[in-house]
């Protein structure tokens, strides 16, 4: 452990615990499809970090500074308990652990497993399967927390929030990054969106196998021509026109990564969408002040601090 940060106890007992021969993971019982939370989605999201989880250390540190940009160390430190909320594989949850005093990383999904190998050499982190309405902790015990890229997958965005907040101590600081409308962009880049929403609704239908495959062939076929005209437009000095281009934010990207983000958003059948203001009253509503919503690519991830 890297600091004097103890873990909390659990408020609830574990309903069983797994010892994976990396990490073990602690796992609490879920309202499923009773509460907010869509049980297709969930398996669907477990099934994408089961074939996706080998992200190396430079990986992990080039998005993370994409993603953590405006977290200042007086947020997260050797000092700071924190919490991971659908944490897939780890992968954030790894980028904070050096600077983290200790994490909690949850998620409801099979992806939990796949964490046990990311961060088998992790000691300041803790993992437990369970669902973001039945947090197995109390609430307002989290200096920290986050949710990266899960809100905007649950029924009712604004309740899960709510619901992560609520484990956060007065005064500490809640991360997220909800997907956006596109509300800065043209009509071209809405079109494109309109196309990719039916072409999802189609691929995470499919049956698993089959989703996967559709989603190498459209990573292959969709991403990746943007994707490499942007890379020449740079090669020869025109970065300007290559960050207007569709998918601009690949064209630093692996191709790894690429294929990730394309299962990521075409095998799932819910999206949602929202504008910044959207996302600023969400967190208003969810009981989060000073709210700061970067200017820059993912859009949009924010910072606010718990006042109520």
């Amino acid at each position: 452990m890297n600091s004097g940060v103890a873990p909390h106890e659990y408020n609830i007992e574990p309903l069983s615990i797994i010892d994976t021969g990396e990490a073990k993971v602690y796992c609490f019982s879920s309202n499923g499809q009773k509460g907010n939370i869509d049980q297709k989605v969930v398996t669907s999201f477990g099934e994408e970090w089961k074939k996706f989880h080998n992200f190396d250390d430079s990986e992990i540190d080039r998005l993370g500074k994409m993603y953590f940009d405006i977290i200042p160390e007086s947020v997260i430190n050797q000092n700071t308990y924190g919490i991971d909320i659908g944490c897939g594989t780890g992968r954030w949850t790894k980028y904070l652990s050096n600077k983290i005093g200790f994490m909690e990383a949850i998620d409801p999904s099979d992806a939990i497993l796949s964490a046990t190998k990311l961060l088998k050499n992790t000691p300041n982190v803790r993992l437990s399967k369970a669902s973001i309405e039945n947090i197995p902790f109390d609430d307002k015990t989290f200096d920290f927390g986050m949710s990266v890229g899960v809100l905007h997958h649950i029924p009712d965005t604004q309740q899960a929030l709510t619901d992560c907040v609520k484990k956060i101590k007065i005064g500490g600081y809640f991360y997220v990054y909800l997907y956006y409308d596109l509300e800065n962009k043209g009509l071209l880049f809405r079109g494109l969106l309109s196309v990719a929403t039916a072409i999802r609704k189609i691929v995470s239908s499919m049956p698993s196998f089959l989703k996967k495959i559709t989603c190498d062939i459209i990573a292959v076929l969709f991403y990746m021509p943007f994707v490499l005209f942007g890379r020449s437009l740079k090669a020869i000095g025109l970065k300007g026109l290559a960050k207007q281009l569709p998918l601009s934010p690949y064209q630093g990207q692996s191709f790894y990564i690429i294929r990730n983000d394309s299962l990521d958003r075409f095998g799932t059948s819910l999206e949602q969408r929202f504008s910044r203001k959207q996302i600023k009253t969400m967190m208003e509503n969810a009981g989060l002040s000073d709210i700061i919503i970067a200017d820059t690519v993912p859009y949009w991830h924010a910072l606010g601090t718990r006042v109520k």
